[in-house]
């Protein structure tokens, strides 16, 4: 296990050297917030050849609903936990390869088709910690947008500036290494030994 401390953009180098295992730390402007709507749109707007508000090429996409307030005028992220990523399953595979973002922040885990996407586009999939809402906000430290705010603020696209967010842990790789499919496996075998002793087939 290694620890990272990465700026925003993220190249496709420094993205394939993450390993599943791996802590990483976020710095830069190019950390955006997007969940299934803000995916939907974007997907929609790449179809019509239409360009987002913001370049994803080389950013941190977080799947987060953030709690924000407005003070003097200034938008603030009072909570950022993250959402569960595996809604956005039906889109992150094809958002990795149109827009080519180089690390995704979640919960939970995702499916094959984005761990395929990982591997051919050179990205990361990160978990941070669910129920940490208030703590992920100390690492977001100004909000400079607030896009498509016809969305609502849970689906709003935040164009934020982080500053040492994390820690992350890397739980699926570029390297086809997910994390959660191996620990899913472990659960699985030792449940069949846990029927096998109390005599359940």
């Amino acid at each position: 296990m290694a620890e990272y401390h990465l700026t925003t953009p993220i190249s496709e180098e420094e993205a394939r050297k993450l390993k599943a295992g791996d802590v990483v730390y976020v710095t830069g402007e190019h950390v955006y917030t997007a969940r299934d709507e803000a995916h939907q749109r974007a997907l929609e707007m790449h179809e019509k050849g239409e360009k987002p508000p913001v370049e994803f090429e080389g950013s941190v996409v977080y799947h987060v609903g953030p709690v924000a307030q407005q003070k003097d005028g200034t938008w603030h992220i009072v909570s950022a936990g993250p959402t569960t990523s595996i809604r956005m399953e039906i889109f992150e595979d094809e958002f990795l390869k149109k827009y080519k973002p180089r690390i995704i922040i979640g919960k939970g885990g995702m499916g094959p088709k984005t761990l395929a996407a990982l591997k051919e586009v050179g990205a990361v999939y990160c978990s941070f910690t669910g129920g940490c809402g208030a703590l992920a906000s100390r690492g977001l430290k100004e909000v400079r947008a607030y896009e498509w705010q016809d969305l609502g603020m849970p689906e709003a696209l935040w164009v934020i500036t982080a500053e040492e967010f994390g820690p992350l842990l890397v739980t699926m790789d570029s390297h086809g290494r997910s994390l959660h499919d191996e620990m899913d496996e472990k659960v699985g075998a030792k449940r069949q030994d846990i029927y096998a002793k109390l005599g359940i087939e």
